[in-house]
């Protein structure tokens, strides 16, 4: 624990990083104004946590292994679970899917990229068939081995900002956009 008594911790439900004081039972969304940004990034868990540490890498390499996505999912017949919040039973073909996915990406790639982040959370929060709409379709930051084999390879090889192709997985067919 750092002299300060702050650490950075990782909120599930607003899926943002936080500053938690232990011995003040207090939290915060803003960094602490007692701490400086030299201190701020050698908190306890400001590495994962915080982006734009000075560590970090850039590129598609990602910070401690890790990435950060958001996705539009359109599930299937065929999918591992036909269901989702949208719609109880998916009748849809995987044709189907990937069709309404490819307009998703003809839409999103038809606007200036300025306009893809805002533009593509609007849409996977009325369109997408995973539990992540409700946060635009972001999906955190995970690791390697947490997400199906293609997703996971899609996003790890995009750059920050960049939009997959159409990927398809157990769960269905996706778009990906590479939040960090």
């Amino acid at each position: 624990m750092s002299n300060s008594g702050w650490e950075v911790r990782f909120s599930n439900s607003k899926q943002i990083p936080y500053f938690y004081h232990a011995e003040k039972g207090t939290s915060t969304w803003e960094p602490p104004s007692e701490i400086s940004q030299e201190q701020l990034h050698q908190l306890p868990g400001a590495s994962k946590y915080l982006t734009g540490n000075k560590n970090a890498n850039t590129g598609n390499q990602s910070q401690n292994g890790q990435v950060r996505a958001s996705h539009i999912l359109a599930k299937h017949s065929g999918s591992r679970r036909p269901s989702s919040w949208r719609q109880e039973n998916i009748t849809i073909t995987k044709e189907e899917a990937q069709k309404i996915i490819e307009q998703h990406v003809n839409t999103l790639k038809s606007l200036p990229p300025s306009d893809v982040p805002a533009e593509f959370a609007k849409i996977a929060s009325t369109e997408s068939d995973c539990s992540s709409a409700r946060k635009g379709g972001d999906l955190g930051w995970f690791g390697r081995n947490q997400m199906q084999k293609p997703f996971e390879d899609a996003t790890f090889g995009l750059e920050v900002g960049q939009l997959s192709d159409v990927i398809s997985t157990d769960s269905g067919i996706h778009v990906i956009l590479r939040t960090g």
